[in-house]
């Protein structure tokens, strides 16, 4: 299935946390959108693998997303190898995105920042028509996305890109709650973690006031880029 824009990220939830506002903006003006997870996410200190598969599933059904796969990469360990390289290689090439969206240049979780590198070079790789791969006894034809974006993640990073969201807070948030074993739940015997407090979830909501501000909305989602954003018209 082709898709306008694309999601590979690291983890289960980078997408709902930094970017589900951008996801319900560009579905609801008839884009197509798609996720792909590197990892299950089995090192998060609350939950497991199993219970982040169905709070996955469970957002991806809130979002509205055409599909949404995992390419099982080793959470806290996977590296910028060609064996990485080559599942999200092929990801791109079957669904043909315009627009790649990955983690964030650097950030708190390392995680993050290997996996915008990892996904920045796989995007560039599966242009090359030399790197051959099938699917079904069928060749894939290489691929390059037009432009792939970086999240911006736990860290401050100045936007290069501001998407006003401003419609669709609540279903962003609706989207991160989808994973509850993860985030504000007073019943919870699990751990603290710095992302399971009443205050982060005042922090999602606070940072996208922030973005919003940067460009005269009420709430926005970031983003930098891998390189300079064409414009055909200036006032576009």
């Amino acid at each position: 299935m082709k898709v306008d824009i694309l999601f590979i990220a690291a983890h289960p939830d980078d997408v709902e946390l930094c970017c589900a506002g951008t996801v319900f903006k560009h579905i609801a003006e008839g884009a197509t959108v798609g996720i792909v997870d590197l990892t299950a996410g089995e090192l998060g200190t609350r939950g497991n693998a199993q219970i982040r598969a169905e709070e996955s599933a469970r957002a991806a059904q809130i979002m509205g997303i055409s599909f949404r796969e995992n390419l099982g990469l080793r959470d806290g360990f996977f590296d910028v190898s060609e064996s990485s390289k080559l599942p999200i290689i092929r990801s791109v090439r079957k669904h043909q995105p315009e627009i790649v969206i990955t983690n964030a240049i650097r950030d708190r979780h390392p995680d993050h920042g290997r996996a915008s590198q990892l996904v920045s070079e796989s995007c560039f790789l599966s242009g090359l028509t030399k790197i051959e791969m099938e699917e079904d006894g069928q060749l894939l034809k290489a691929w390059r996305p037009r432009q792939v974006f970086f999240m911006i993640q736990d860290r401050y990073i100045t936007p290069e890109i501001c998407v006003d969201i401003t419609p669709y807070i609540d279903q962003k948030l609706e989207a991160v709650m989808a994973f509850r074993s993860q985030f504000y739940d007073p019943l919870s015997n699990e751990p603290n973690t710095p992302i399971s407090g009443l205050d982060f979830l005042e922090f999602l909501k606070a940072r996208a006031r922030e973005m919003g501000r940067l460009i005269g909305v009420e709430y926005a989602e970031g983003y930098t880029a891998v390189g300079p954003v064409m414009k055909n018209n200036l006032l576009a």
